[in-house]
């Protein structure tokens, strides 16, 4: 399949963010947290690149694979997913609701990514939700919303109630559907991903033993000094290097 490169169309600032965006879509597809071509990571441009008021996002092509994503394969769109580049491809509905509605009410949102997968979804149909039982769990649970299930989000009506419900949280569980978060950057957003999905798994896992130990309330409530301790200030930049090597390592397509 061949799709023209952008490279030489876009600003510097906006091929940067086409291959974050691609490496993150490969990265999401290589850890196993793709539902075929049904989820979304979107990653909103800068206005230092699209102007002042104007706000244009990064989507996937709705029918490619992850392992397919290129940089120059993503789709932009604005706020009403109008294509600002034309594309041979479509922007999934459904995809587009849910993530221009959080890109709407947080503007510190650069970067939403959105998963189904087996162990979160579990999770979203529990009652109890997350449970403080993990060191990975104590990171969540420190910023961490609910959103109950409304079928497949297609419609605009659900949005305020979408935003109402996530307000200021980075963690967001969508009941009955999957697990989303919201960074400031790509990288930080793939960093709270891997935080949620495997306090996510580590409680499916341990909900099939003996009988659970949870972790002290006071704890939970200083995670965000302990994350920044962790990451020495950096958050998801401080391992996103060495995630891009190991990515470059394994096929460097995603650049194209």
């Amino acid at each position: 399949m061949h799709i023209p490169s952008l490279k030489e169309v876009v600003s510097a600032d906006e091929w940067q963010l086409r291959c974050d965006l691609a490496a993150c879509y490969r990265l999401v597809a290589l850890y196993g947290w793709s539902d075929l071509v049904f989820t979304h990571i979107s990653a909103k441009l800068p206005e230092s690149v699209t102007g002042q008021g104007t706000h244009h996002f990064l989507i996937n092509p709705y029918g490619l694979m992850f392992d397919e994503i290129t940089a120059s394969s993503l789709v932009k769109v604005d706020e009403q997913c109008n294509k600002v580049i034309d594309s041979a491809f479509p922007v999934n509905p459904a995809g587009f609701v849910i993530h221009s509605a959080v890109h709407a009410a947080r503007h510190d949102a650069g970067c939403v990514l959105h998963t189904h997968t087996r162990a979160g979804v579990a999770v979203s149909a529990q009652a109890a939700g997350v449970l403080p039982i993990s060191q990975q769990s104590t990171f969540v649970l420190g910023s961490l919303a609910y959103h109950a299930y409304e079928g497949v989000a297609f419609r605009d009506d659900e949005k305020p109630r979408l935003q109402t419900d996530l307000g200021n949280a980075n963690f967001l569980i969508l009941r009955n559907h999957g697990l989303l978060v919201v960074g400031k950057t790509i990288a930080d957003a793939f960093l709270s991903m891997y935080t949620f999905e495997n306090t996510c798994r580590i409680q499916i896992d341990a909900q099939a033993g003996g009988t659970l130990t949870q972790v002290n309330p006071l704890i939970v409530k200083g995670v965000a000094e302990a994350m920044r301790v962790q990451t020495g200030g950096m958050g998801g930049a401080f391992v996103w290097p060495s995630l891009i090597r190991k990515l470059d390592r394994l096929d460097e397509s995603y650049k194209s």
